[in-house]
């Protein structure tokens, strides 16, 4: 039988070959994630290692404590052993870019440059700060994003909001430290790192010496309890951990992706073994008279199946090392914050697992088809051609169906309409609910067939005449095997239209919440809790003709019921959304709150709660509204504005939101906010506007990126597609000759096969843009709560329009071999 299969691969390696291009793309996907994920892990770690390994011993903040007292760095250096010991500082300092406003929507983060044996900054250009108390560097990404260049003079503001100038004496490399990468930072000397942020104390302390393992001992004494000690190396590799978790959360995305080609993979390659047993219904009828078994027939296919899974597991491998270079390649001319320089390598375990994965999944989908071989009657090698296969809606198959559909559909609407949007568990459901109906479809898609390839085929049936009106015939023919053809595209097309459909609701429903409750121009915030708006900024505003409706919007932390919560009050016309009371009742010894701190407190309108203030103590305040705190800019217990300063003081503004007076243009108005608050860095001015094209730009942004991974799955069921085309011409050669003879040219043939597979991909198509439409809304429901519906009817036609083109660009080759067949040729066949 071995001999048997090696034949059979021979004689039918063509046929072959599309399937083995399906599991190539998928392997070579996963492979190409576990490798871009090792290169980038090992990045990490060389950079890391490398800093590291500078330090002996290091001293960091025990659980609880936010610093290390500048007396423990006294001690840590008095320990007998230690070469030196410093104190590392890091905290918050805003840099000022050349319009004179704080960079970034973060402060930037201000470190101390230590010299000598313990320097773990790479400076990539200049020097860095020495002992220079006016000197500083900048980290080389913020420094090419503001224009800044060494020998350049920077302001930067300490933690009293006063600007400092400094000389740029050189740019560093951030690293792995994704905190510097995010907000941006700059570097001083030790001293003036501690000026500039205000802390006193130190993050961390680094010692240097000879004996690591000793010195821990040593330096844990001495540095006495609430103090974690690590060795160098342990230092190092929590750090390369702690680098590394951002990485592995992309690498179990991809993966997700390469799953979802994974499964279109096996549906192809299912397909393609069912037809080919099907063809070899007198070969394997032989194999059964001349003596072979039952065991022997199943065996044989399936090794065929792990033959072709093995290679296309291989060239997958090679592919896939391919794509990671191509991809690491990418993000070096982009400058992607990660590091892309270490050696690209393919580790055994990737190596195992993209075989394991290649290997399981091919033997796994031929083992139906394989089961089907045995039951083919050695009598069936005595008749001149293979029978038809014949479908029969059975009861089973439609009780199934049922039961699954009605379980899906019962489990999505639940999660959409009887649970609390935003809860895990009902968006949980609902996905449980679309797995569940997607089973359904699948086994009731036999059934499904042949009604819409005549919905669908009724258009190009009336275009293209005889040749038509056989294509859509022939798309219905065999509706088990174009079912399991057009379900591998479904699921493409179901999650791209899922995906659209999220994207453009989640817009909507943003959109909607933000001009019902949040109805405003221009937004005034500062970049961190520490920074705030003087409440002079909002009264010039106010006084000012162009503008209305300014709200000022103040908070602080206090405490409530043994809780932190923010305290706050508000200022102008602002009407937040309310579940239950009124705002209009908010005066003083009264107090709104947020549901989800309400739910916390266990309050309700009409109780008391207290909340804590140094100067007033415990004050009692009657709840007289519950407001939607997810959807509202107010602080989560909201007093009226005169008994909030009455209790807690002058607090300055945290946000200001206003409008533009009618009629008045819009580039005037913004002239008087940036004129209000021009003597104000860290207050940011944000326009509605420019709110929500950066949120219509992150949404547009994911939903491209998701539909170029779903493009794999897409790709390998066109290939599907193509390789059904392929099996079927061969099938039907004599029906073809038979068709030519009887007057039909090779142009309406071609014409004829590329109709079918037309209608083959928008059967496909349409079956996904419903199940995308209908648990897209369902997951959006799930999700937000007030959700409205939309999606983008351009979008969803676009993937039903590509789904139909791909499928008969999938079937030009096919049509073409059927074309140039020889007439007395395949009728002798």
């Amino acid at each position: 039988m071995l001999r048997t299969a090696r034949a059979g691969l021979r004689a039918h390696k063509l046929r072959l070959l599309l399937t083995s291009l399906a599991i190539m793309l998928g392997v070579a996907f996963i492979t190409g994630t576990f490798v871009l994920n090792d290169t980038v892990q090992d990045g990490f770690a060389e950079r890391v290692t490398a800093d590291a390994g500078k330090v002996a011993v290091a001293v960091l903040p025990g659980e609880g404590s936010d610093g290390i007292a500048p007396e423990t760095l006294g001690r840590v250096r008095a320990v007998p052993g230690v070469e030196d010991a410093q104190g590392l500082v890091r905290g918050s300092a805003p840099l000022l870019g050349k319009d004179g406003k704080a960079v970034g929507s973060m402060p930037t983060t201000a470190i101390s440059v230590v010299p000598g044996v313990l320097a773990r900054t790479t400076i990539v250009s200049g020097t860095g700060p020495g002992s220079d108390d006016q000197a500083a560097v900048l980290d080389e990404n913020t420094a090419e994003a503001e224009g800044f260049q060494v020998g350049d003079t920077i302001t930067v503001l300490d933690a009293k909001q006063r600007e400092h100038p400094f000389k740029l004496v050189g740019l560093f490399d951030p690293g792995v430290d994704q905190e510097l990468a995010f907000t941006g930072a700059v570097g001083f000397t030790t001293a003036t790192a501690q000026r500039m942020t205000g802390e006193r104390e130190f993050a961390e302390i680094d010692v240097a010496g000879a004996d690591p393992v000793a010195l821990e001992r040593a330096v844990a004494a001495a540095a006495g309890a609430g103090h974690v000690v690590k060795t160098g190396d342990e230092l190092a590799a929590d750090l390369a951990r702690a680098a590394g978790l951002e990485i592995e959360m992309l690498t179990l995305g991809l993966l997700m992706f390469g799953l979802v080609a994974m499964l279109v993979a096996t549906l192809v390659i299912y397909n393609t073994f069912n037809i080919l047993v099907a063809q070899r219904t007198r070969e394997m009828a032989l194999l059964r008279c001349i003596g072979a078994t039952r065991g022997q027939v199943f065996g044989s296919v399936l090794i065929e199946s792990a033959v072709v899974g093995l290679v296309a597991s291989v060239l997958g491998l090679a592919a896939g090392y391919g794509l990671s270079a191509v991809t690491l390649a990418v993000l070096r001319a982009l400058e992607a914050p990660l590091p892309t320089e270490a050696a690209m390598r393919l580790a055994p375990g990737t190596i195992g697992i993209g075989l394991a994965v290649g290997l399981a999944v091919t033997v796994g989908a031929a083992v139906l088809p394989a089961r089907t071989a045995t039951r083919v009657a050695p009598i069936a090698a005595l008749r001149t051609q293979v029978e038809e296969q014949t479908f029969r809606t059975g009861a089973l198959r439609a009780g199934f169906a049922a039961l699954f559909l009605l379980a899906g559909i019962g489990a999505a609407g639940v999660g959409a309409l009887a649970m609390n949007p935003g809860e895990e568990i009902s968006l949980l459901v609902v996905m449980a609910g679309g797995v569940l109906t997607f089973l359904g479809v699948l086994i009731l898609g036999p059934v499904l067939v042949r009604p819409l390839s005549a919905v669908v085929g009724w258009i190009p049936a009336k275009l293209f005449g005889v040749p038509g009106r056989l294509a859509v015939d022939n798309s219905g023919r065999n509706p088990r095997r174009a079912a399991t053809t057009t379900v591998a595209l479904t699921v493409g097309v179901t999650l791209m239209t899922l995906i659209s459909v999220i994207t453009a609701s989640t817009r909507a429903s943003v959109t909607v919440k933000l001009d019902n409750q949040f109805p405003v121009d221009y937004q005034l915030t500062t970049q961190s809790r520490d920074s705030s708006i003087p409440r002079s900024v909002a009264e010039k505003l106010r006084a000012a003709p162009e503008l209305s409706g300014v709200v000022q919007i103040r908070d602080t932390m206090s405490t409530s019921g043994g809780v932190k919560v923010q305290v706050g009050a508000y200022q102008g016309p602002l009407k937040p959304e309310v579940s239950s009371g009124s705002m209009t009742a908010l005066a003083p010894g009264k107090a709104a709150i947020a549901d989800h701190a309400a739910a916390d407190l266990g309050v309700k309108v009409g109780d008391t709660l207290s909340v804590t203030a140094e100067r007033a103590g415990d004050v009692k305040l009657e709840v007289v509204a519950v407001f939607a705190g997810g959807e509202s800019p107010l602080p989560t217990i909201t007093l009226a504005a005169p008994q909030f300063d009455e209790v807690f003081g002058a607090v300055p503004d945290s946000n200001v939101v206003l409008n533009i007076r009618d009629g008045v243009p819009a580039d005037q108005a913004r002239a008087v906010v940036d004129a209000a608050t021009a003597g104000h860095p860290t207050v940011q001015v944000m326009s509605s506007t420019e709110i929500r094209g950066e949120f219509d730009q992150t949404l547009d942004m994911v939903l491209m990126i998701i539909t170029g991974l779903l493009g794999l799955a897409i790709l390998i069921s066109l290939l599907g597609i193509a390789n059904t085309l392929s099996l079927s011409v061969y099938e039907r050669t004599r029906e073809s000759a038979l068709l030519r003879a009887l007057g039909l040219t090779r142009p309406q043939l071609r014409r004829m096969l590329s109709v079918e597979a037309l209608v083959l991909g928008l059967i496909g198509a349409l079956v996904g843009v419903v199940l995308g439409v209908v648990f897209g809304w369902a997951a959006v429901r799930a999700m937000l709560t007030g959700a409205v519906f939309s999606a983008s009817p351009w979008q969803i036609a676009l993937f039903v329009v590509l789904s139909g083109l791909a499928g008969a660009v999938a079937a030009v080759l096919p049509a073409r071999r059927a074309a140039r067949a020889s007439i007395v040729g395949s009728l002798a066949t």
